[in-house]
């Protein structure tokens, strides 16, 4: 018996023996930081678990024996460690892992001014760089409205039913509120705003960068609502040769060419493209939902390494088009007394860049840059005719001090914007002069590994209008990778100005002069409060990562067009404020070549004027963007998007209809080209099928507002070689 007991005894402590003990933590290779909620699994068995908080992992009863541990964490690389159990110690082991998007990691985003990279700011920015700009790209390469209308909290407003010229309204607030750059210049701003995103093809940026929220401190007034940056591809050591050939089923073709590399101290970038369409009314009833255009492209830039110390970039950039919409049978000579309503746009922009960067150290420097911008425009309607031209400069001197905790750059800024017109009515000129004076200094400051503070201040003159103080702050607070949180807010302003979208959608027909001694400057202040955190489902299998935003702007005075004697038109400064808040929220999944995109935004933008409370009129209060993806990596993509628009209030008092636009994209790669189709629109969603977009007679209609598409469902197909 006693023997019995030994030999029991010794099974039992074999047994524990043997089942052995892993702990580890996991970090990220670059920063050192933790990676909470990575997981490690013993191949071929179910054991496994998550990290904490720290990056503590911990399986117990690890048999004996050579084991290989796969450990996983989402937007990392995978790593598999084999061990020999038992170990010779139960301390920690410590793996690194590697981000498996680390180009990503190294992207700088240059619109809050800053070097750091994305990660590092406390700015809220959303960027589209990479296969996201290449896939929006499918969907519409001769512009970027599609681009940025599928992004939560922004809406492409479409301002005229026949030309479809469009502005970018961001939480609620009118387009005239968003500031459009190029590379950091002001170059679609006043009377060439409405042709800006129609103007602007994908095909040469690197990516797109988004502020949401009054950033006129960052560059000027405009901003209020917010601001995209739409940066250039610049030339590196290896060539990029890409050619974009697209075909759509109304009738449109484009055709975009982009070179770019790096040749000694030279680099040099070129765009060119044609862009054009046909008349297209799939409603049949003889008025254009897509208008026939021809349009133009040239974009040179030159990059200069003068030597170690100095770099000069120059860039132009020159469109010309011809966009006619309207009765179909007038435009196509057939017209007579009922079919002779037409709307003309010819328009011409000329455009330079130039930025001279002197480097004192590696830590020191300054930059001097500069734009020119010319452009003309004419527009025709029956009986009407409005012939401007907007001749505008920006110049600015900045210093910038990147130390290891603390970025300063401050510097000084001079617009002018000019506008001439030829007088064709009785309607008195609408000539200006606007020049505007600024200077501003900003500091990114590292407080803690856990927080870190972005603040700024900016004085701008606007001559006949006064001055503007704009003060700005984010805070970024970090404990984790898996969690954080930026919180801020900033003061704007928008001197004004007859180039809004309301007198765009009458072509600023008897639309009066602005006057500085009747009108003012709308000022705004705002502030956004978000939340993002990550983690991993499933033993790793599954990536989820979680944004929510909450946002208010509070604008006092706005512009607003109304109706005065003789039928004319007149702005004014409405005597009460307009406020928009609201939240958005994104969730993104990832499984194995899955990815799935949800997003949803609500919105409540409302004008308060004498007392009395109405909503503002074209915004969704509620919108659902859903987009999911399938990708083989080189191989194939496929993509399914389903967007959902709640009732709008129309500027007429009525309601507009809710309604969904479902997309299927698909493409196929090689490793020099790509051929794909896009089948946009697919359940055919169009005004004209639930509403109508007209009142009066087909001779003279009186357009409603645009607020869903007029053309319907629309394949596009095409190649892109890259050699």
């Amino acid at each position: 018996m006693r023997i019995t007991c030994v030999v029991i005894s010794v099974f039992i402590y074999s047994s524990i023996y043997s089942q052995n003990l892993f702990n580890a933590v996991v970090k990220d290779k670059t920063t050192s930081e933790p990676l909470p909620g990575a997981t490690a699994l013993i191949k071929n068995s179910t054991l496994g678990t998550s990290a904490s908080e720290k990056g503590l992992i911990q399986i117990q009863n690890v048999p004996d024996g050579q084991q290989i541990i796969e450990v996983r964490s989402v937007g990392y690389k995978t790593a598999e460690i084999i061990l020999s159990f038992p170990l010779s110690s139960t301390d920690p082991i410590e793996i690194s892992l590697q981000s498996a998007g680390e180009e990503l990691e190294e992207i700088v985003v240059s619109s809050t001014r800053s070097s750091r990279t994305i990660a590092d700011i406390p700015t809220r920015v959303e960027f589209i760089a990479g296969e996201e700009l290449e896939e929006k790209g499918n969907m519409k390469p001769g512009d970027i409205r599609m681009l940025l209308n599928e992004s939560t909290g922004i809406q492409t407003q479409q301002t005229s039913a026949t030309s479809a010229n469009a502005s970018i309204r961001i939480q609620g607030l009118d387009g005239r509120y968003t500031q459009i750059l190029k590379d950091g210049f002001p170059l679609y701003a006043g009377f060439s705003g409405g042709l800006g995103l129609l103007q602007t093809p994908p095909l040469d940026l690197k990516q797109v960068e988004v502020i949401k929220g009054s950033s006129s401190t960052l560059y000027g007034g405009g901003a209020i609502a917010g601001l995209v940056n739409l940066i250039s591809k610049r030339p590196t050591d290896e060539r990029e040769l890409r050619f974009f050939i697209n075909g759509t089923s109304a009738k449109g073709l484009d055709l975009n060419g982009y070179y770019g590399q790096k040749l000694g101290k030279v680099g040099v970038t070129l765009f060119l493209g044609r862009n054009s369409n046909s008349l297209y009314d799939p409603a049949k009833i003889d008025l254009s939902a897509i208008p026939k255009f021809d349009r133009y492209t040239v974009n040179p830039k030159l990059f200069f390494d003068l030597n170690d110390k100095n770099k000069l970039d120059v860039g132009l950039n020159y469109i010309t088009e011809k966009r006619i919409g309207g009765d179909l049978l007038y435009i196509d000579g057939k017209g007579d007394a009922t079919h002779r309503y037409f709307e003309k746009n010819n328009s011409d922009r000329f455009s330079t860049q130039l930025s001279f960067t002197h480097t004192f150290n590696q830590k020191n420097k300054l930059n001097f840059k500069n734009s020119v911008n010319h452009f003309k425009r004419v527009v025709n309607t029956p009986g009407y005719t409005f012939d401007g031209i907007q001749n505008s400069t920006f110049t600015e001197l900045n210093y910038s001090s990147n130390l290891e905790n603390s970025e300063w750059i401050g510097g000084a800024n001079l617009w002018t914007d000019g506008f001439s017109e030829t007088q064709t009515t009785s309607t008195p000129f609408r000539d200006y002069s606007q020049v505007t004076m600024g200077a501003f200094v900003q500091n990114n400051l590292k407080l803690s590994e856990t927080f870190r503070l972005e603040s700024g201040l900016r004085g701008d003159y606007v001559i006949d209008y006064g001055f503007a103080l704009l003060p700005r702050v984010s805070l970024l607070f970090k404990p984790s990778l898996a969690f954080s949180s930026r919180l801020g807010g900033g003061l704007g302003y928008k001197a004004p100005t007859i180039f809004t979208e309301e007198s765009e959608r009458i072509q600023y027909r008897n639309v009066l002069p602005i006057s500085s001694s009747t009108n003012k400057l709308e000022r705004s202040y705002g502030g956004n409060w978000d939340f993002n955190y990550k983690t991993s489902l499933a033993g790793g299998e599954i990536g989820l990562s979680i944004n929510h935003l909450f946002f208010y702007t509070y604008l006092n005075d706005p512009l607003s067009l109304s109706p005065v004697a003789s039928g004319n038109y007149q702005f004014i400064n409405l005597t009460g404020f307009t406020d928009s808040k609201g939240t958005e929220t994104n969730i993104k999944m990832d499984y194995g070549n899955f990815k799935l995109f949800l997003g949803y935004t609500f919105t409540d933008t409302r004008i308060h004027n004498d007392g009395s409370v109405k909503q503002n009129p074209l915004t969704a209060k509620h919108r659902l963007n859903n987009v999911l993806m399938y990708e083989i990596e080189e191989k194939w993509k496929v993509g399914l998007e389903a967007y959902y628009f709640s009732p709008q209030k129309l500027s007429d008092g009525t309601t507009g209809k809710e309604y969904w636009i479902c997309g299927l994209m698909i493409e196929k790669l090689w490793e020099h080209f790509s051929l794909y189709a896009n089948f946009e629109n697919f359940l055919d969603t169009r005004q004209t099928r639930f509403d109508s977009i007209y009142t009066g007679s087909i001779s003279n209609p009186i357009f409603r507002d645009i607020y869903a598409p007029v053309d319907g469902f629309v394949v596009n197909a095409g190649i892109k070689i890259k050699l």
